[in-house]
This record gives structure tokens, sequence and C-alpha cells, in this order.
């Protein structure tokens, strides 16, 4: 099985050793993605618009190894707030209601900039392509 692993250049992966994404045979799988854009965090207060921007940087990490939205089989959101979580899901929705992955949203203390209302997590199948 061949494994693939690509950073995108963001502030934490070299400092921590991770990749933003790594395809092992048919699978594809992003690390944690937020609204952090050249190192900072956009839509500052608004969840729904990081959760869209950290959804649109998990699907663009996942083209780099040929997987497509409809690939996706599961997500996972972290938010750090209850409240945020209908807007969260509603911009989970726009993108991936067609495709209805398995999800899981959990609402967690807090995530690694004070900023980052949303972080979230996708993964692909390929069915042998």
């Amino acid at each position: 099985m061949t494994v693939t692993r690509l950073g995108s250049g963001g502030p934490w992966e070299q400092h921590y050793g991770y990749s933003r994404v790594v395809r092992a045979g048919d699978r594809a799988f992003t690390a944690g993605c937020t609204a952090t854009v050249d190192g900072r965090v956009v839509h500052v207060g608004d969840a729904a618009a990081q959760t869209a921007q950290a959804l649109r940087i998990a699907l663009a990490a996942l083209a780099e190894v040929g997987a497509e939205p409809g690939d996706v089989v599961r997500t996972r959101m972290y938010v750090t707030d209850r409240l945020h979580a209908d807007e969260v899901g509603r911009a989970h929705n726009v993108v991936f209601g067609a495709v209805r992955p398995a999800a899981t949203l959990v609402v967690v203390a807090g995530l690694l900039d004070p900023d980052h209302l949303v972080e979230v997590e996708v993964e692909a199948y390929l069915g042998g392509r």
C-alpha cells in the first residue's frame, strides 16, 4: 500500500510534526482544519464562516490526493460552545447535504487559538482510484 503525506505549510504542521492530508491506499484523512489562512484566524466570531473556511481547506487538501467531496465518508466537528452547533451543522450541510457522510459534532473546552470556534476533520474513501 502506498502512503502519501502532504503538508500545506500551515504554522503548526512543521512545529508539531504532522501532515495536512494523508492518503493510505483507498483512504484519505485530513488533520484538524480550522479557519486559519496565512497564519491568521479569519472570520473571528462567526462559527458558520469558520466552518465553511475549514471545510474548504480540508477539501482542497483531499483534492491534492485525488479525493472529491462525494468521496467523503466521515466528518468530525469540534466546537467550543454548544451554542454554535446549529450554525456549524448548517454550514456542514451546505457542503455535504447531498453526500451525507457519517458525522460527529463534539463540544470541547477550547482549541489551540482562542479565536477558533470550530475545527473539522474529514475522511474520504476513493474506492480503488
